[in-house]
C-alpha cells in the first residue's frame, strides 16, 4: 500500500482512480475560502519517491487506467519532470489512458502550447482548474488573480486540446453582490468555455472563515439556500457557450443535483430548477452536504 502523506485530496471524479502525490501541498495556497493543504509546506517530490510509489501501486493494481497527481496543484511541475512522471506512469501501467492534475491559471499560462500538446501526447490531458467567479471583484476579495487570466488560460488549454474540468462557487457574492458575480461568471464562461463545469456552494471551514470575512470586510451577507438556487437559475440561463459544455452541480456541497450538457439542455435544467424554486422537488438536506 503506499504510504500517502496526508491529508490527500483529489476531485469526486477521480473517487475510483489511482493517486500519485507528485508535490506536497499546493504552491499558491492563498485562495481565500480554501482549507486545504494550510497543513503542509509545499514541495516538490524527488522522482525515485514518486517512482516507488507507482512501483508499489503496480504491485497491488496493475491495471490502473487513470491516474491523478496529487496535491495541490501538480500542473506546476516543470515540464520535463511532468513528462518523466507520466512516461513512468506508462511503462508500469499497461492499460493507462489518462492522466490529470490540479492546476491554476498562473500553471497553465506558463506553458508554452508546445509543451501543453507535449504533456497531452503524455496522456496528462485532464486539469481541474477553479474558476470559482468571472467578477474581478470576488477574485480580487478570495485572492485569486483576475477574470482576464482566468479566460486566458481557459483559451489556451482549449487551442491545445487540454480538457479542462471547471468550477464555479455558489454564494461566493453574498446578498450585496451576487448578480455581479453570476453575470461576470456566466460572462467568462460564454467567452472561453471549458469541456466540464462544474458549481460548488458556499462553505467556510472554521480555521479559515476569519480572513475570509477580514478580506469581504462587514458587508458580507450569506446567501441561503433559496437564494442560491436563485443564483444557479440565473447562471444556467445566462450560460451560451460557443462549444459544447458538460455541466453538473452534483458536488457534496450543493443544493440540488443537476446534469446535462449547455446550451442543449438548458429547457430542461431551468424546468428542474423552476420546479425546486417552486417547492416541487426535494433538496439535498443540509446535514448530508459538505466540502
Amino acid at each position: 500500500m503506499i504510504d500517502y502523506d496526508f491529508p490527500l485530496w483529489r476531485p469526486p471524479s477521480e473517487g475510483e482512480n489511482l493517486i500519485i502525490q507528485a508535490t506536497l501541498g499546493c504552491r499558491y495556497n492563498q485562495c481565500g475560502f480554501c482549507s486545504m493543504y494550510k497543513s503542509k509546506t509545499y514541495r516538490e517530490r524527488p522522482l525515485d519517491e514518486v517512482f516507488a510509489d507507482m512501483d508499489t501501486a503496480a504491485a497491488e493494481w496493475p491495471d490502473a487506467h487513470r491516474v491523478f497527481l496529487a496535491d495541490g496543484d501538480a500542473y506546476c511541475l516543470p515540464t520535463d519532470k511532468l513528462v518523466a512522471l507520466c512516461d513512468g506512469l506508462a511503462a508500469r501501467f499497461p492499460r493507462l489512458q489518462r492522466v490529470s492534475a490540479y492546476a491554476t491559471p498562473f500553471d497553465i499560462l506558463k506553458k508554452s502550447p508546445d509543451e501543453i500538446a507535449l504533456l497531452k501526447s503524455k496522456r496528462l490531458g485532464l486539469v481541474y482548474l477553479g474558476i470559482e467567479s468571472g467578477s474581478d471583484e470576488m477574485l480580487r476579495r478570495i485572492a485569486k488573480g483576475s477574470a482576464r487570466q482566468m479566460a486566458a488560460a481557459l483559451t489556451l488549454a482549449r487551442e491545445c486540446g487540454l480538457k479542462v474540468s471547471a468550477t464555479v462557487i455558489l454564494g461566493l457574492g453574498g446578498q450585496g453582490h451576487w448578480q455581479d458575480h453570476i453575470d461576470a461568471t456566466a460572462d467568462l464562461v460564454n467567452r472561453a468555455p471549458p469541456v466540464y463545469l462544474s458549481t460548488l456552494q458556499l462553505g467556510l471551514e472554521n480555521s479559515v472563515a476569519p480572513r475570509f470575512f477580514e478580506r469581504w470586510g462587514e458587508d458580507f451577507q450569506w446567501q441561503d439556500d433559496q437564494a442560491v438556487m436563485v443564483e444557479l437559475r440565473r447562471l444556467v440561463e445566462r450560460l451560451e457557450p460557443p462549444s459544447p459544455v458538460i455541466f453538473r452541480s452534483n458536488h457534496a456541497s450543493n443544493t440540488l443535483a443537476l446534469a446535462g450538457t449547455l446550451p442543449k439542455d438548458k429547457p430542461k435544467l431551468l424546468a428542474q430548477l423552476d420546479a425546486a424554486l417552486a417547492g416541487n422537488v426535494r433538496l439535498r438536506p443540509q446535514w448530508i452536504r459538505g466540502l
